[in-house]
């Protein structure tokens, strides 16, 4: 049963974004389990899912319970008081999780003004993992078999992180440069 705050107006609930950082060795069914679990709880607390997001592999900024890189999960749901607080705490129990951090971006929002962007396929993108950030940049990244041409994939993060890097640097990660042989 979900608790009402008394600050809350009636029928409303709190607009929510939860990140959370799982091991950057965390197999894609331990992705979904950890998915499954959190949807378990908003939705027994009687939330709404607006989206979810998986960012992917990234190196974090310092090291985290020993580890330099982690999966980036990104969630977004409506919720009454004490939904944070069960996630929160769902997510200390869980071994893949290192971090996490919630805001509450909005109060009294009418459940029905919020739709959903969550789809089967979202579910299982959101489990999935592409490739890391630097593998994405030195050219090491997997290529993935779809019904996409090659250029078409575009992982998630990639065009930031090479819209940072400089044109002649560009030309050294695509083609290396031949040495000349005396």
């Amino acid at each position: 049963m979900a608790t009402i705050s008394k600050r809350d107006q009636p029928g409303t609930q709190r607009d929510y974004e939860t990140i959370f950082i799982l091991r950057p060795d965390t197999q894609n069914d331990g992705i979904a389990q950890v998915n499954q679990r959190i949807k378990q709880v908003i939705e027994q607390l009687e939330g709404k899912i607006i989206k979810l997001d998986n960012w992917g592999k990234r190196k974090l900024a310092y090291e985290v319970k020993g580890q330099l890189k982690g999966i980036y999960l990104y969630w977004r749901y409506l919720g009454n008081a004490g939904t944070v607080d069960e996630i929160e705490r769902n997510l200390r129990m869980l071994d893949p999780v290192i971090r996490y951090y919630t805001v509450k971006i909005d109060e009294d929002v009418t459940p029905d003004a919020r739709p959903t962007e969550i789809t089967d396929e979202t579910w299982t993108k959101a489990a999935t993992t592409g490739p890391d950030e630097e593998e994405i940049v030195t050219g090491q990244a997997p290529r993935f078999s779809t019904d996409m041409d090659e250029d078409d994939y575009v992982a998630p993060g990639a065009e930031e992180i090479l819209a940072a890097i400089p044109d002649e640097e560009k030309a050294l990660v695509k083609e290396p440069p031949v040495k000349d042989e005396v």
